[in-house]
């Protein structure tokens, strides 16, 4: 329940931006995976990624450029993916998880 009111005030949050190019968009992590493990998304776009699983987890950057720290179970964390580009992110607990954010730019 915590986790649809968080995404739910993500959008209204972004709703409230009015024509701005941001949205949200989830990433699940479960079976110790990241899903979808690729995702592209706008400059300005909020990713949220939301703990489904049995264990804690991150979603750090390769680069250092954004982390979570520790998402328990049923926990959610979002990052604004501002620059475009390819950040790729793993769970320091689990250096097996890895995913990739794909960052475009925003075109008129």
């Amino acid at each position: 329940m915590k986790t649809f009111m968080f995404l739910a005030a993500a959008i209204l949050a972004t709703a409230a931006l009015g024509n701005a190019a941001t949205s949200a968009t989830a990433v699940h992590i479960k079976d110790d995976a990241y899903n979808p493990a690729t995702l592209t998304v706008h400059a300005g776009d909020i990713v949220l990624f939301v703990n489904d699983d049995d264990d804690a987890h991150t979603v750090t950057a390769r680069d250092g450029s954004f982390d979570s720290k520790g998402l328990d179970t049923h926990q959610s964390w979002q990052h604004t993916f501002t620059k475009p580009g390819s950040y790729a992110y793993f769970c320091e607990l689990h250096p097996f998880m890895k995913g990739t954010i794909i960052v475009k730019a925003v075109t008129q």
